[in-house]
Order: C-alpha cells, then structure tokens, then sequence
C-alpha cells in the first residue's frame, strides 16, 4: 500500500521527536497528534527525565492534546508514533476515542496493535481505531537499533551517546 503523503509527512515529525529524545537520555520514540491536518501535539518519550514509567511519548500526547483541545475525546484525529504502542498506550488510544493509528517499527516483544496483541481492533471494547503499522519501519528502527547499540557498547560508545550540550 502506498503510503498518503500527509501520512508521510506526519511521521517525518514524529521521527523528529524521536531524534530528540536520546538528546535527554530517552529511548527514541516520538509521537505527533493530528486533527484536520494540524499538529495537536507533539512528544517524545519522558520516563528516564520524570522517572515515571507512563511518560511514554503516546500517552504525553495524549494529555496535550486533551489539554488543548479541552475534551478526553479526540475523535477525527491521527496519531503517528515511531513504535507500534504498548498495552498501555494502546488502552489509552482506544480510551481516548482515536480515530487513526499510524506507526513505524513492529514490536515484536511488547506491540499491542497487532504483534501481540491487537487491542485497537478488539471487538469487544466500545471503540476500535483504525490501524496502518509499518510507516517509516526502517528509520524508526534504525533509530532505536543505534541507541540500545550505543547504550550496551563499550564506555567509549556510550560516551558517543549524545547529550544536550553536544
């Protein structure tokens, strides 16, 4: 399937977002919200800096966007992340009323959007989401490749990591 350029382009930020993450020491996922074709909100993943292990970057977009828009029910919009959505993430998608998934890389140990589990597409939850995984799979990947690499290598790679003054 050929991927709309909207989508493409979206995911470029999303992939962004993950590019800044490893800046502040976080695994390299990001995530954007859309609504109308305008960026709602924007993030990458924050457990590492809050020490909080839902500061995943889908459900931090999520908050913003509720936020902003002033309703829990982001119905009509699109979220692009990097890695197919964890459980949580993925409860939290199907919560919040998302219309449309778009993510890069599967995953293979933790995904819930259809490499596990599929929870967007269970029917007996009272909303399902459209699903497209595989956007991008090869940059998203890559980027997560090169972090865990460079965080399980030698000191002198992991000194390669970057850091906000570099």
């Amino acid at each position: 399937m050929e991927p709309d350029s909207d989508d493409s382009r979206f995911m470029e930020l999303a992939l962004e977002q993950a590019r800044l993450a490893p800046l502040v020491g976080e695994v390299p996922i990001g995530a954007v919200l859309v609504s109308d074709n305008r960026i709602v909100a924007s993030a990458h993943n924050y457990r590492e800096i809050s020490q909080d292990p839902t500061a995943h970057a889908e459900i931090i977009v999520i908050r913003k966007a509720a936020e902003h828009l002033k309703t829990w029910r982001l119905t009509h919009t699109t979220l692009y992340v990097t890695l197919e959505p964890c459980p949580m993430c993925a409860g939290a998608i199907v919560q919040a009323r998302i219309a449309r998934l778009v993510f890069g890389a599967w995953d293979p140990k933790a995904g819930a959007c259809g490499s596990i589990l599929d929870i967007p597409s269970e029917r007996r939850f009272n909303h399902r989401v459209q699903v497209t995984g595989g956007l991008r799979e090869d940059q998203s990947r890559e980027l997560l490749q090169d972090f865990f690499r460079l965080k399980r290598g030698s000191p002198s790679e992991q000194r390669r990591l970057p850091t906000l003054g570099s």
